[in-house]
């Protein structure tokens, strides 16, 4: 959603640091370029307004333009100003558990924003990482197969949800899952209310009253980021009716500016808490304000990224594969194994974007190696037998047009994996003879000459990525030693 602001914002800064010494003018300069940024991203006016003001506030004085790196402590300003105004530091993006089982969450929002999806995903996070016990009970009565709609997706997340019993009003119906979960030990309840198209009076009553009648922690308000501006007045307008102590961005993973979640910590008061980063039931991030800050201005996020390596990666799996990579022993079942641990976490164009620097190579990574295209080379191997997984050496014409013809794919794109998976052997059985001195001389090669495949890394990778450990064990997956295509586009 960032990518556009991000590559505004790293075009203004890349011409800050080349510059050895920084005038009042060359800031002020760059400050107009960033509220431009900021008013293109959808930011409320007032809230790019505030924003420039706080950093040109911090930005002009001795420290800054008499520093050795005038263009790194600019940067540094305006990451924390991002951070600030995105929320970090106020210590309130944590769901507030602290009280008596069952602790009742009310989700509240607008039809169509993602609000029963985000329910069973927040209920998931809670039964899955917190070890709690969860309830679902859908509130919404006049929404044909609003119920049936929570009722599947509590199947699919193997979360708990409220028999449906026809003809209770809303009122009742918390009522009883709070009653429900008292009698059967939950540790927490999610009320998911009703939503309406726009915002009236019969909705917020019914809120209220739902409010009323089950106190709960939390109040957390559903947008849709890809609304704008429209979200941040949505959720003004619940703020007035409802104590709403939090926000969830559903679709913050869509191509829209990225305006909603800057301004609304600022406008609002309310701490975004949570982000739906996609479609599956496991698709939720907890909302980070200095990561975020981070990713935007493209200084990564290794926190996230081992996060999400932790959560996806088969551990067993990822420390067998980084023994038999030292032993030069690894072979194309454990390359689809590669592919599938990186499918997990988004393909390599979501790693790259979480990896400091790395940001500008998002697009080309995931040419190279998104979702669609890991799935092809998987299919590609899925395709051969297993004599030719653990032998590509038997790969021959007749063989690779057979693979070719399975996995729906031309025999130059069988040639190119086999090409770029003899490579990566190669590299892993030099890694393995030489050691830990050895495996950085490769990759240090490997870096400062280009990926395999032909295409030249930029400017500033030769000093090495982190994870790419390969052998190791330290390494993300499938990042050894060049993964087939990651030299560039492939040629159409």
């Amino acid at each position: 959603m960032f990518d556009t602001l991000s590559e505004r914002l790293g075009g203004v800064f890349d011409r800050l640091r080349g510059r050895g010494a920084l005038s009042e003018e060359d800031v002020n300069e760059a400050l107009r370029e960033v509220r431009v940024a900021l008013i293109e991203a959808d930011v409320a006016l007032p809230v790019a307004r505030g924003f420039v003001a706080k950093v040109k506030e911090r930005a002009i004085g001795r420290e800054v333009l008499k520093s050795v790196t005038p263009g790194q402590q600019v940067v540094k300003i305006v990451n924390d100003v991002l951070a600030e105004t995105l929320g970090a530091g106020a210590g309130d993006h944590e769901l507030n558990l602290n009280r008596p089982a069952p602790v009742p969450i009310l989700m509240v929002g607008l039809q169509g924003s993602g609000k029963t999806t985000s329910t069973a995903k927040i209920a998931l996070r809670l039964q899955k990482r917190e070890k709690k016990k969860v309830l679902m009970a859908s509130l919404d009565t006049r929404r044909p197969a609003a119920m049936e709609q929570l009722k599947v997706l509590g199947e699919q997340a193997e979360v708990k949800t409220l028999p449906i019993v026809e003809g209770q009003s809303a009122v009742q119906i918390a009522k009883r899952a709070m009653e429900a979960a008292r009698l059967q030990g939950f540790d927490v309840v999610m009320l998911d209310t009703a939503g309406r198209l726009s915002i009236d009076e019969q909705l917020m009553a019914e809120v209220q009253e739902i409010a009323r009648a089950t106190d709960p922690a939390e109040t957390l308000l559903v947008l849709d980021s890809l609304t704008g501006q429209d979200a941040v007045q949505t959720a003004e307008r619940f703020k007035e009716r409802v104590p709403v102590t939090g926000v969830v961005l559903t679709r913050l993973d869509g191509d829209g500016r990225g305006g909603a979640a800057l301004s609304m910590r600022e406008i609002t008061g309310a701490p975004i808490k949570f982000a739906g980063v996609g479609e599956k039931i496991d698709a939720l991030d907890v909302f980070d304000p200095e990561r975020m800050a981070g990713r935007i201005l493209g200084m990564g996020d290794i926190v996230g990224l081992v996060e999400k390596a932790s959560a996806e990666i088969d551990q067993q799996k990822a420390e067998k594969a980084a023994k038999k990579m030292a032993k030069g022993e690894f072979d194309l079942d454990d390359l689809a194994d590669q592919f599938v641990q990186m499918r997990k976490m988004g393909g390599m164009g979501a790693i790259m974007g979480m990896m400091p620097g790395m940001g500008k190579l998002k697009g080309m990574a995931d040419d190279a190696l998104g979702g669609n295209e890991l799935a092809r080379q998987e299919a590609i191997i899925r395709s051969m037998t297993k004599k030719e997984r653990k032998n590509p050496k038997l790969m021959n014409a007749s063989r690779k047009k057979r693979v070719a013809a399975g996995a729906g794919v031309q025999v130059q794109d069988v040639n190119r994996l086999l090409k770029s998976f003899q490579g990566m052997s190669t590299l892993m059985k030099k890694m393995g003879k030489g050691g830990k001195r050895g495996m950085a001389q490769q990759l240090g090669q490997m870096l400062g000459g280009g990926m395999p495949g032909g295409g030249a890394m930029p400017p500033g990778s030769a000093g090495g990525l982190p994870g790419l450990g390969g052998g190791g064990g330290a390494g993300l997956p499938g990042l050894g030693g060049g993964l087939p295509g990651l030299g560039g586009p492939k040629k159409k």
